[in-house]
């Protein structure tokens, strides 16, 4: 091996790059300019446009970090859909009595020879389709007829829809059973009503998951296709939520003409709903049209009402009107238990129990609410005509 001579006192050029030894400082720019263009000619990236491609590299994984977290947030909002509307694989209203039951009896709130008793009766009871009665508070209307013909002077006209039982959420359906819940007091009412007794299919008020397999077989016939997609054509053994829609497509279903009238916005100062309120009135109106002046106190044969807003349902089964023409909307919740329900009957708490019932323009303040209004029975050709036709709402609200 060869080492290089270097002689004392000559000044030294040597390569930064291979240690080449050069003669003068010109022939060292030159042998060093030939190391850049043949690693340029090699590697491009190391080339006079080394700094563009750098930053374009820069952005494309900025870009792609960028898809990555939208992929992973979407995938984080599909899972929180999927738990908002029941469909999370986690069962449905028997699983989630179930597990209640399991919980009381950990926690020593249960026996497990009750849990046992009634476990078997829940399952007798989805067995049949029929609802338990559990959660239901009969005579309610009655209850409230009878208040207002003594009480409530300062009231007008007062308007009641027919009698309708309470059904209230329970163990299974807490946190999303409203819609069906509704349909329920819906049904015990058609119930009563001499129009549409006679088509039910049903006699007795169906539990909640036979409401699901309902559903599901309007879907089969061709109702609500859009629907039935967004619940992939299930909602038995789920949470799924409800709404205006599917109860419009369990009524045709039945043979039963309704609508959706849509109050898509506010039509009233501090986001109210005035024209809601007017569009109620004119509903019970359609009972006393005579030209005779009607009672202050009018018990009509009426179906209540389906009150829908985001996230929630009642059910309007009457309306006050004050002596200063302000209008007050009766209104049964699912989400009112029982007991709290039960005082409507009594005559020491009514008064207090109907304060709670009472819904005035500034208690209703959502975007928007939809109301599902029964008003006939269909003939075969029209409900075949409702199965293909999509024209379903009424909107009422102003478009600005």
């Amino acid at each position: 091996m060869e080492f290089p001579i270097y002689f004392v006192g000559e000044k030294i050029f040597e390569c930064p790059m291979c240690s080449v030894i050069c003669n003068d400082s010109f022939s060292l720019q030159k042998h060093v300019e030939l190391h850049l263009d043949h690693r340029s000619a090699v590697n491009p990236a190391d080339g006079p446009g080394s700094d563009l491609k750098l930053a374009r590299q820069l952005q494309e994984e900025e870009e792609r970090r960028g898809r990555q977290e939208e992929a992973q947030q979407e995938r984080e909002e599909f899972k929180k859909l999927q738990r908002q509307f029941g469909q999370d694989g986690r069962g449905g209203y028997f699983r989630q009595m179930e597990r209640t039951m399991e919980r009381a009896v950990a926690r020593g709130l249960m026996v497990p020879a009750e849990f046992h008793c009634k476990r078997a009766e829940m399952m007798e009871s989805l067995a049949s389709g029929v609802d338990d009665g559990r959660t239901r508070t009969q005579g309610v209307v009655r209850a409230l007829y009878e208040y207002y013909q003594t009480e409530c002077r300062d009231c007008v006209r007062v308007w009641l829809s027919a009698d309708t039982d309470h059904y209230c959420s329970s163990a299974g359906d807490k946190g999303w059973g409203c819609g069906y819940r509704n349909f329920q007091m819906l049904f015990s009412s058609l119930q009563r009503i001499d129009a549409y007794a006679p088509i039910l299919q049903e006699k007795a008020v169906p539990s909640i998951p036979q409401v699901q397999s309902m559903i599901e077989e309007a879907w089969k016939e061709g109702l609500d296709a859009q629907g039935a997609s967004h619940f992939n054509q299930r909602l038995q053994g789920t949470r799924a939520w409800i709404g205006a829609t599917e109860i419009f497509t369990l009524l045709t279903s039945m043979g039963i003409s309704a609508r959706i009238i849509d109050f898509h916005q506010s039509t009233g100062l501090g986001d109210t709903h005035p024209l809601l309120f007017d569009w109620v009135k004119q509903y019970f109106c359609q009972s006393s049209r005579s030209n005779r002046l009607p009672p202050r106190l009018i018990h009509t044969s009426l179906p209540p009402l389906y009150l829908q807003h985001q996230g929630h349902s009642r059910s309007i089964v009457g309306l006050e009107q004050k002596k200063n023409g302000s209008l007050c909307l009766l209104l049964l919740d699912p989400g009112s238990s029982a007991s709290e329900t039960r005082k409507l009957l009594s005559r020491e708490t009514v008064s207090t129990a109907v304060r709670h019932v009472r819904k005035f323009p500034g208690s209703l303040k959502h975007k928007q609410y939809q109301v599902v209004a029964v008003h006939g029975v269909l003939s075969a050709e029209e409900k075949q005509v409702s199965c293909h036709g999509t024209e379903k709402f009424v909107c009422v609200a102003p478009t600005d």
